[in-house]
C-alpha cells in the first residue's frame, strides 16, 4: 500500500477526464489520473463526427493520442480503481475561491480529499474531478445525484462544480451528451474552472507568436506563452513526426463491443485491421 499527495486527482481516463487533466497540468497543478477498465470510446468501430478528422479516426487510436497528450503535459496516468473519496478538509471544505482551504488542517491531515483505491492505496489531493462512467458510489456524502434507471448522474453548476467544494464532475457522469467532442469540451471547461477556483494565476491557455503581447507593451499573461520562429518550427516538426508515427499503421488493439455480448467475451478478432491495411 502506498500514500501519495497531489493537487488534482481525476477519476476516469476517458475523453473528459484526460482533457480536464491536460488543462490542469498545463496550468502547473500536479495532476494524477486513475483509470479503471476500458473507456466507452474504445468500443466504437469508427469515430466520424470529431472536428479535425475529415474521414474519421480509429477511436482506440484517438484514445491513445489523448493519453499521450496528457502525459506529455505532465499528467501521471495510472491503472487503478477508486473505491472512496473522503472529505478531509475543514468543516465547510472551502474558501472564497471555491476550493479546499490550503492552509487549514484537521486531525493532522492534508486539507482536501483522501482517495482510496481497490488495492488500499491512498492519495491526498486538494481537488477531485469525477469523470468515471457510470459509477458514482465512491463519491462522498453531500454530492447531489440523480438516478435515471440503471444510471446515476452527478449534479453540477454547468461548469463542473458539484455541491461539495473542491469536487468537480465532468463528461457523461455530469449528464452531458453522449458524444466524444462534447465530453472533450466539458472536460476542458471543468479543468479551466478548477484552475480558476484554485487561485492559480491564469488568463488563457494560448501559445502565441513572439511579440503578440510584448510588442504591444504588455506582459505575457499567466497561462500564455510567446514563441519565436525557430521554436514554432520545432514544435510543428514534432507534431508532424508524432502524428506520422501514430497513423503509419492500423491500430492493433482488438475491436471490442458491448461487454454484455457473449461473442466479445470469447475474444473476437479485430477483423478491421486487415481491411485497414488494404
Amino acid at each position: 500500500m502506498t500514500s501519495e499527495s497531489t493537487d488534482v486527482l481525476v477519476v476516469g481516463g476517458g475523453v473528459a477526464g484526460l482533457t480536464a487533466a491536460t488543462f490542469t497540468a498545463r496550468a502547473g497543478l500536479d495532476t494524477v489520473v486513475l483509470n479503471d477498465g476500458e473507456s466507452i470510446l474504445r468500443r466504437n468501430a469508427h469515430l466520424e463526427n470529431l472536428p479535425g478528422f475529415p474521414a474519421g479516426v480509429n477511436p482506440r487510436l484517438f484514445a491513445d493520442l489523448l493519453t499521450e497528450q496528457a502525459e506529455r503535459n505532465g499528467v501521471t496516468v495510472e491503472a487503478d480503481r477508486v473505491v472512496s473519496v473522503e472529505v478531509v478538509g475543514p468543516s465547510d471544505g472551502s474558501t472564497a475561491a471555491g476550493g479546499p482551504d490550503a492552509d487549514a488542517e484537521q486531525d493532522g491531515t492534508t486539507p482536501g480529499f483522501r482517495v482510496t483505491t481497490a488495492d488500499g492505496d491512498t492519495h491526498r489531493t486538494k481537488y477531485v474531478v469525477a469523470a468515471s462512467w457510470s459509477d458514482a458510489s465512491y463519491l462522498p456524502d453531500g454530492v447531489g445525484t440523480r438516478d435515471a434507471g440503471s444510471k446515476t448522474y452527478v449534479g453540477e453548476d454547468g461548469v463542473g462544480r458539484t455541491s461539495v467544494a473542491g469536487l468537480y464532475a465532468a463528461g457523461r457522469l455530469a449528464e452531458t451528451y453522449h458524444q466524444a467532442i462534447v465530453a472533450a469540451g466539458h472536460g476542458a471547461e471543468v479543468g479551466i474552472t478548477l484552475v480558476h477556483d484554485s487561485a492559480t494565476p491564469f488568463y488563457h491557455d494560448w501559445v502565441t507568436p513572439e511579440g503578440y503581447f510584448t510588442d504591444r507593451g504588455r506582459e505575457v499573461p499567466p497561462g500564455c506563452e510567446e514563441i519565436g520562429p525557430a521554436e514554432q518550427a520545432r514544435r510543428q516538426a514534432e507534431s508532424r513526426r508524432v502524428m506520422r508515427e501514430y497513423f503509419a499503421e492500423p491500430h492493433r488493439e482488438r475491436q471490442r463491443t458491448h461487454p454484455s455480448l457473449v461473442d466479445d467475451e470469447k475474444g473476437r478478432v479485430d477483423e478491421s485491421w486487415e481491411v485497414e491495411r488494404s
